[in-house]
């Protein structure tokens, strides 16, 4: 067998997308919702999808050798993001073991007004994200403690992951330390600075109105517990002051994460050395042991175990600390393995750059090239579960299709992001999205649809570019819209 082949058919590129996309359908579609039946875990759809692309490419010629070389490639591409994933859970481990999360969350019972909840738990992130540029990190950190207090308020969780979720993805989108807004820049050969004002555009109204959304749905929807209502949020002071001794000190580890995104430090470094100042901080400020300590690394928080001094720890307590650990990410992990393993198989006969070649032979107009942007822009983050590769893939296909239709470059990078950055957090099997679920602790069937930031992107995105408003177009790119490009 050979592994030297021409151009890959238009037809065979699409067979791997189309297996992916009907094993989809079966299996967490139709199953549950008309067939009575259990979804297909995540991890099983891949593994099938994987399995019937290497078949197709053995089929086509190809040698396993080759296959899994590009496999491993996409896997190795793909560590710093699984290196992360593992981190998460040990920041969230040290964190609670050290006190900086209990503390927080003692702060914001007593600072935040409920009926402000929401709006908090979206701006908060805005803040952090904007400084940090990091939408993981920021759901990780800020996102973790805001929950905590949500719990603990007994507030409605969907829309507080959805609020954290949106507002961390805000600043991933925004801010100019962000990975996927530089990503996106380079992508479409566009100044970073430009990038971003072009991304004003769509993502200031769409913040506006979720933010108002947000505000709304705490008098239409408050948290159980009020300021009024002490009863219920004592527990928690009492509880979490029992177990753990709050200092000033206990705000380094966060500080550490802050400072080192700021001066944009390498992201893992950053973490395991806020991770080692938790640490250090347990065995200083708290009554753990080097035992408790480790044990916490490992399987994460466990108040049965390692407070041994309170009698009686309530339960929702319990609920708010046992959590994080190396092993804390283990299913978002694995299914983020078996998505790679898939996307590997896929990339060696250059599936997705076919297809979406492809696509561009039936575009014509600028309405139609900005709008069939944002389509392929959202598929190809949803089936490569990667928005670097999705920015690239899209961004080399489309550059001299709105060079020829005299639409700026800026429009292209920024509906890279438009479609591509925020969506992953709510296309379920997407590696965001499983980190989510896992650092959050709430499924992705409560959150998604109060998501708000990217649902209201996704339409504020598809709006302007039928109608050009915000498109930069010029009196030749105003015919283009409707008239197709005449050296076409």
């Amino acid at each position: 067998m050979t592994d030297q082949r021409p151009e890959t058919p238009f037809l065979q590129a699409l067979f791997p997308i189309l297996v992916l996309a009907a094993l989809i359908v079966y299996g967490l579609i139709l199953r549950p919702l008309w067939l009575g039946e259990p979804a297909i875990p995540l991890e099983i759809i891949f593994i099938l999808a994987a399995a019937l692309t290497v078949g197709q490419l053995f089929l086509l010629g190809y040698g396993w050798k080759a296959i899994q070389a590009s496999i491993v490639d996409k896997l190795a591409r793909a560590l710093p993001a699984f290196f992360i994933l593992f981190c998460i859970g040990l920041i969230i481990a040290s964190w609670i073991v050290c006190g900086t999360i209990p503390m927080l969350v003692a702060w914001g019972l007593e600072i935040i007004d409920p009926s402000y909840l929401y709006l908090v738990a979206f701006l908060a992130p805005v803040i952090f994200s904007t400084l940090t540029g990091t939408s993981w990190g920021s759901v990780g950190t800020i996102g973790v403690v805001i929950l905590g207090i949500a719990t603990a308020l007994q507030a409605n969780l969907g829309i507080t992951a959805g609020a954290i979720i949106g507002g961390a993805y805000f600043g991933d989108k925004m801010s100019p330390l962000s990975d996927t807004t530089n990503l996106a820049a380079l992508a479409a050969d566009v100044d970073l600075f430009e990038h971003i004002q072009s991304m004003m555009i769509t993502t200031f109204p769409s913040a506006l109105l979720a933010g108002m959304v947000y505000f709304v749905m705490g008098w239409v929807d408050p948290p159980l517990a009020t300021q009024a209502d002490l009863e219920t949020v004592q527990p928690y002071l009492v509880g979490l002051g029992s177990i753990f001794h709050f200092s000033w000190l206990l705000l380094l580890p966060p500080a550490i994460v802050l400072f080192g995104s700021l001066r944009k430090m390498p992201t893992v470094p950053v973490l395991a050395a806020s991770v080692i100042a938790a640490c250090l901080l347990a065995l200083m400020v708290q009554p753990f042991s080097i035992t408790d300590v480790v044990a916490s690394m490992y399987q994460g928080f466990n108040t049965a175990t390692m407070v041994t001094w309170v009698e009686h720890v309530p339960p929702q307590v319990s609920v708010l600390l046992d959590r994080g650990g190396l092993y804390a990410l283990n299913d978002a992990i694995i299914t983020a393995f078996m998505v790679f393993v898939f996307i590997g198989a896929m990339d060696h006969i250059r599936a997705m750059p076919t297809v979406v070649n492809r696509l561009l032979s039936l575009v014509h107009t600028a309405r139609t090239t900005i709008l069939t942007t944002l389509v392929c822009t959202g598929i190809t983050n949803a089936l490569t579960s990667n928005q670097y590769a999705t920015s690239f893939i899209v961004g080399d296909a489309f550059k001299n299709k709105y060079d020829r239709l005299g639409i700026p470059r800026k429009v292209l990078s920024r509906s890279l992001e438009d479609a591509g950055t925020m969506i992953e957090s709510v296309i379920p099997w997407t590696a965001t999205s499983l980190f989510m679920v896992a650092t959050l602790g709430v499924p992705f069937s409560d959150y998604w649809h109060w998501q708000l930031l990217s649902l209201i992107n996704l339409v504020v995105a598809a709006f302007l570019a039928i109608t050009g408003i915000g498109c930069f177009l010029g009196k030749a790119g105003k015919a283009s819209v409707d008239q197709p490009n005449a050296a076409e």
